[in-house]
């Protein structure tokens, strides 16, 4: 029983300041990835037209695996009853 009740804080830490993170960082790297797609589409013609396809595609497969991700990590930490926080508290009073 002791066991339980210590790991939901490790959990909970681990998943504030490393899960999110590493979502965070990889959805906006798929962002910007879906952006040069659009760009390379919008002005290419040709070969380079399909290759700003294939990247729109890649990077909106990228950007959904990340929300379903996001959305895993949330049901597990639901079933296991620990708080979702997406951004740790920082006390700015001095």
């Amino acid at each position: 029983m002791n066991d339980a009740i210590t790991i939901v804080p490790f959990l909970r830490k681990v998943s504030i300041f490393i899960l999110n993170p590493i979502i965070f960082i990889l959805f906006v790297v798929a962002s910007i990835y879906f952006a040069w797609g659009v760009f390379t589409l919008i002005t290419a013609d040709g070969t380079k037209r399909k290759e700003g396809k294939d990247v729109v595609v890649w990077g909106l497969v990228g950007m959904f695996i990340m929300f379903s991700t996001y959305g895993i990590i949330g049901l597990i930490l639901d079933t296991f009853g620990i708080e979702k926080s997406t951004v740790p508290y920082i006390n700015t009073r001095l």
